[in-house]
């Protein structure tokens, strides 16, 4: 047998049914499980009102202690129809001109009313649209790394593979590929570390605007791992976004490593790395190479003479202040919080006062943005990793 379902207003004509029945208002009050207060309180809107009385009144307040009068209101959007152009803090100062005996509303209150009745344009934020950089021509093994993720193939136990590759532009020599089951970042920075420590440091390295190499809404496109490079030492080469032939010669190594190592795929990460393994030492000893007058790259790359011993101090000897980078992406700088990018979380920056309250904030030899120390607003200078970071490009 089903439950019924028990209303408000059947349990109160109850109440009051039985009341006038002469029953005592106690004993009622203790078996409906209200207290006596709400018993009267529920007879004396019977009394007054009647059967209506039962029934559930809005808990709405009255008044509103805080609302702002309807001829204020009507004032402000007389004002904004009047100019349209104009924002809140104007307005504000219009209705203080125009009605001084009147309390005139915080901006924030004008800008609420505006916005309440749709006369309010929000921007839409800016993306950081990837340009691409300069691109060097290197003659030399290890002046220039190229580096990428082949497209993700899905092994036969049904898990995706994606395998980063990195080569030397000059000498084509394959000096990873590693199969990563993700692109995050971390585990592009054991890869490379890895070749770092086996192969030394290149000059440079050349990327597509893909995570992990860039982040689209950082500064300047640049992620902790390409600021890693920087500490490094390492320049930043980033080709066009849509032009895959800029790094023309990894794609190409890429189309031979699908069609001898994936077709088909390796039945598990274990089996296809044993693949990946194969391949690198073929390609290197052996595959003859056309644009190499069929030599094979190991005949002409030699490590870096650059070794890798760790990240480098880094020193700011001309700046003012030399602050390190909270966690969250923010500077602290005179009690005052100035937010730049998480990509430089725990790197240290330097500051100058270039100008009476301005301030530049560098990081190593490159300058990011200035900032004033009365808003502590960052603003924006030309991107510094352009052709200019890149000392062997012929532009």
């Amino acid at each position: 047998m089903a439950w019924k379902a028990c209303k408000p207003m059947d349990e109160r004509l109850k109440f009051i049914a039985r009341l006038l029945d002469g029953e005592r208002m106690a004993g009622l009050c203790r078996e409906f499980g209200i207290s006596r207060k709400t018993g009267y309180k529920i007879l004396t809107r019977y009394n007054d009102v009647g059967l209506d009385g039962l029934t559930d009144r809005s808990r709405r307040p009255y008044r509103h202690a805080n609302q702002l009068p309807v001829q204020i209101e009507t004032l402000i959007l007389r004002c904004k129809q009047d100019k349209p152009h104009w924002g809140a803090p104007k307005i504000r100062e219009r209705l203080v001109r125009l009605y001084p005996d009147v309390h005139a509303p915080a901006i924030s209150t004008v800008h609420t009313v505006l916005d309440r009745h749709g006369l309010v344009k929000r921007k839409t934020r800016r993306r950081n649209k990837a340009t691409g950089t300069g691109l060097s021509i290197a003659k030399q093994p290890n002046e220039l790394w190229c580096a990428d993720y082949k497209g993700e193939f899905m092994l036969a136990d049904r898990r995706y593979c994606y395998p980063l590759t990195i080569t030397d532009f000059a000498s084509r020599y394959l000096i990873a590929c590693e199969a990563l089951h993700t692109t995050k970042e971390a585990y592009a920075f054991a890869v490379f570390e890895s070749a770092f420590k086996e192969f030394g440091v290149p000059r440079a390295i050349r990327t597509d605007n893909g995570v992990p190499f860039a982040s689209p809404n950082a500064l300047f496109n640049l992620s902790r791992l390409s600021v890693w490079w920087l500490r490094l030492g390492i320049a930043i080469e980033r080709i066009k976004p849509g032009h895959p032939q800029q790094n023309g010669r990894h794609e190409r190594m890429h189309l031979t490593l699908k069609l001898e190592t994936t077709k088909p795929a390796a039945g598990n990460f274990i089996q296809q790395q044993a693949r990946f393994d194969e391949f690198i030492d073929c390609y290197n000893n052996e595959r003859p190479h056309q644009a190499l007058n069929m030599q094979c790259p190991v005949q002409f790359y030699r490590p870096s003479s650059r070794q890798y011993q760790g990240l480098p101090d880094v020193d700011y000897p001309i700046h003012d202040k030399a602050v390190t980078v909270t966690t969250c992406g923010r500077i602290c700088f005179n009690r005052r919080k100035i937010n730049l990018s998480q990509v430089f979380a725990g790197q240290t920056v330097g500051v100058k006062q270039t100008d009476d309250r301005i301030w530049l904030v560098s990081f190593m030899d490159y300058d990011l943005r200035y900032f004033d120390d009365e808003t502590c607003r960052l603003e924006p200078l030309p991107n510094p990793f352009g052709p200019k970071v890149l000392p062997m490009s012929p532009v």
